[in-house]
């Protein structure tokens, strides 16, 4: 059974606990989905220079925010891990030699369980988190998902958690998206739709206001899009699912790739 991959943005920690378009659509998502063997996400929570992967059986959900109502700081989402998974992805690294580690005990980031909470809320799929690394180029980043794509036909579902349009600095109070992050996200879907991976691999210098939709400090949130593409190489499909913004720059996309 293949399931098709997605990136989804996982907006702020609030979502959580929101009642609204988009927590409902993330719950329709889920539950619309083929139950799928196991989730994998790649997490902007997760930035690390070396590939990294859990390997627990069990978790703890951490609340890796701070400043928030105390309701978020008691939720928790007890879902499994597989590490029978986690020594499969460990396989197709080393056959591709990608140096990696297994980490245990790190428990699940909020990039990782905001969204899951909302999509398979019963928290009984086995969850596999992978580590990012913004400062590798796009292609390096496609190319580590590309490593894991046969595992789409084994019934595993990937997400890349994080944010097309992610700039804290600039949050606003309003949900009303400026015009350089309508342009920013037209480019992408524009790209993404004729599935042009060398101009993605080169939004940074030819996307507009690519460096307020994805500045320096935040490139972690828009790389995740990178690595669930390489799950989906052989695909040539991918379909805007949702669209919506928080605080004017945190746009909430959800993108699926066949």
């Amino acid at each position: 059974m293949k399931i098709p991959a997605f990136f989804i943005a996982h907006g702020s920690p609030l979502l959580a606990l929101e009642d609204n378009e988009y927590t409902r659509f993330l719950e329709r998502l889920g539950a619309d989905l083929p139950r799928p063997r196991a989730i994998v996400v790649f997490s902007a929570h997760w930035d690390s220079p070396h590939q990294l992967l859990t390997a627990d059986e069990h978790y703890e959900t951490q609340h890796d925010f701070y400043g928030f109502p105390e309701d978020m700081y008691r939720l928790t989402y007890p879902a499994p891990g597989d590490p029978e998974l986690s020594l499969r992805i460990r396989e197709l690294f080393t056959s591709h030699n990608l140096p990696h580690q297994p980490v245990l005990g790190r428990g699940l980031d909020h990039g990782v369980w905001v969204i899951l909470k909302k999509m398979f809320p019963q928290a009984d799929i086995p969850v596999v988190a992978l580590s990012v690394d913004s400062l590798r180029s796009p292609k390096e980043q496609y190319e580590i998902g590309r490593m894991l794509s046969p595992l789409r036909e084994e019934g595993v579902l990937f997400i890349g958690s994080g944010g097309l349009v992610h700039n804290l600095r600039l949050l606003i109070n309003s949900d009303q998206p400026g015009e350089w992050a309508l342009k920013f996200d037209a480019w992408i879907a524009e790209a993404l739709e004729s599935w042009n991976l060398q101009e993605l691999f080169n939004y940074d210098k030819k996307a507009p206001h690519a460096r307020e939709a994805v500045p320096s400090y935040g490139k972690e949130h828009f790389v995740p899009l990178f690595y669930v593409l390489g799950t989906a190489a052989k695909g040539t499909k991918a379909q805007r699912m949702f669209q919506a913004y928080q605080y004017g720059t945190l746009s909430l996309n959800c993108w699926k790739f066949e």
